[in-house]
C-alpha cells in the first residue's frame, strides 16, 4: 500500500443492512436503499435522517442512545425490508396471484375496505408506521422469550437434582449461545436468507473499501474483507454475552423473578453493547479486538462472499451516503 493510500484510511460512521435483493445504508445525514429489480436494473431511494448534530439528545447521550438507536434501526430495517420485497413483485406476479376463499371473503368485508381506503389516503403512512412498530414489538417479544426465558426455564430444572446456582448460570449461558448460533446457522441454509447474507457481505466489503480510501469499484470492493467489527451480528452477540455476565448476579429462587430482572437489565445490556460496538468501530487495539472476536466469528455464518452484481448494489447504496466533506464522517 502506498503512503498516500495509507493516509486515506479512516474509520467511517456509515453502517448498513442487507435487504431482499438490496442493501440499505445509513450515513451522516442521509440514508439510501438500493435494490436489484427483476428487470436487472438498480433502483435507489434516498431520504434525510436526523443524525449527528441535528439528532435529539437521547440519540447522542452515551449509555442512553443505545436503546433508542437500536429501536429506530429495527423499525427502519423492517420498513426497508418490506419495501425491498415489494420491489421484487412484477405486474405479472400481481395478476397471477389468486386469492383464497378466506382472502376473498376478507377483502369484501367493511373493515377491510375501510382499512384499505385509509392506507390509500393521507393517513396511510402513519398507519403503516404503527403496523411496523407493532410487528417489531411482537418480534422482540418472541426473541426475548426464545433467548432469555426458555434458557432460564430449562437451566432452572437442574435445581431438581440439587445443582448449585453457578452450574445453572453456566447452563443458561451455554443454551443462549447454542440457540443464537444454531438459529443463525439454520437460517443461513435457506435459499433466500443465504442470498441476503451475500448482500450482507457486499455491504461490509463496500464499507471496508470506502474506509481504505479506495475508489468504489467492483474490483476494489471484491478484494476487501467481509467481516466488520461494527456490525449488527456483533452487537447481538455482545448483548448475549453481557446478559450471561449480568445473569451471574441474578437470583435463582424464583424463575419468574429472574426473568423479570433479566428484562429490566435488557436496556442496560443494549446500552453497554452499543457503546462497545462504537468503540470497536473507531479504535483498533487489544481490547477492541477481544470484544470484537466473537462477533467476527459469528459473521462467518451471517455474511457470505457476494457476487459482482450484489457488489454493484452495495456501491449504489453507499455512494449517496458519502458526505461532501469526508471529515464529517470521521470519529
Amino acid at each position: 500500500m502506498s503512503k498516500q493510500q495509507s493516509e486515506c484510511k479512516f474509520k467511517s460512521k456509515i453502517g448498513g443492512q442487507a435487504l431482499i435483493e438490496g442493501i440499505m445504508m445509513r450515513g451522516i445525514d442521509l440514508s439510501a436503499m438500493a435494490c436489484r429489480l427483476p428487470d436487472g436494473t438498480i433502483d435507489v431511494e434516498t431520504w434525510r435522517i436526523r443524525n449527528g448534530k441535528s439528532a435529539p439528545w437521547y440519540l447522542k447521550t452515551p449509555f442512553i442512545r443505545g436503546c433508542f438507536n437500536f429501536a429506530i434501526s429495527l423499525v427502519d430495517g423492517m420498513k426497508c425490508t418490506m419495501k425491498s420485497a415489494e420491489k421484487q413483485m412484477t405486474d405479472e406476479d400481481e395478476e397471477e396471484e389468486e386469492l383464497s376463499p378466506f382472502e376473498q371473503w376478507l377483502s369484501n368485508t367493511k373493515a377491510y375496505k375501510k382499512l384499505e381506503a385509509k392506507l390509500e389516503g393521507e393517513d396511510g403512512k402513519s398507519v403503516m408506521n404503527t403496523i411496523m412498530i407493532v410487528v417489531c414489538v411482537i418480534v422482540m417479544a418472541i426473541s426475548i422469550c426464545a433467548f432469555k426465558f426458555f434458557p432460564a426455564l430449562l437451566s432452572g430444572l437442574l435445581g431438581i437434582i440439587g445443582a448449585p446456582d453457578w452450574s445453572k448460570t453456566i447452563a443458561e449461558g451455554v443454551l443462549k449461545i447454542v440457540l443464537l448460533v444454531g438459529y443463525m446457522w439454520l437460517i443461513s441454509h435457506m435459499k433466500e436468507i443465504h442470498k441476503t447474507f451475500k448482500y450482507h457481505g457486499a455491504e461490509h466489503k463496500t464499507i471496508a473499501c470506502y474506509e481504505a480510501g479506495l475508489e468504489l469499484t467492483v474490483e476494489n470492493v471484491r478484494k476487501q474483507t467481509r467481516f466488520h467489527p461494527r456490525c449488527g451480528t456483533s452487537f447481538i452477540f455482545l448483548v448475549v454475552l453481557l446478559s450471561i455476565a449480568i445473569g451471574m448476579f441474578l437470583p435463582w429462587k424464583n424463575i419468574f423473578v429472574r426473568f423479570g430482572l433479566q428484562l429490566l437489565m435488557l436496556p442496560v445490556e443494549a446500552s453497554i453493547g452499543y457503546e462497545l460496538i462504537k468503540l470497536a468501530g473507531r479504535c483498533d487495539n487489544l481490547f477492541t479486538r477481544i470484544i470484537s472476536a466473537p462477533g467476527l466469528w459469528l459473521q462467518r455464518i451471517t455474511t457470505c462472499e457476494p457476487d459482482d452484481p450484489q457488489i454493484e448494489v452495495a456501491i449504489a447504496a453507499l455512494t449517496p451516503c458519502i458526505p461532501a466533506d469526508k471529515s464529517d464522517d470521521k470519529w
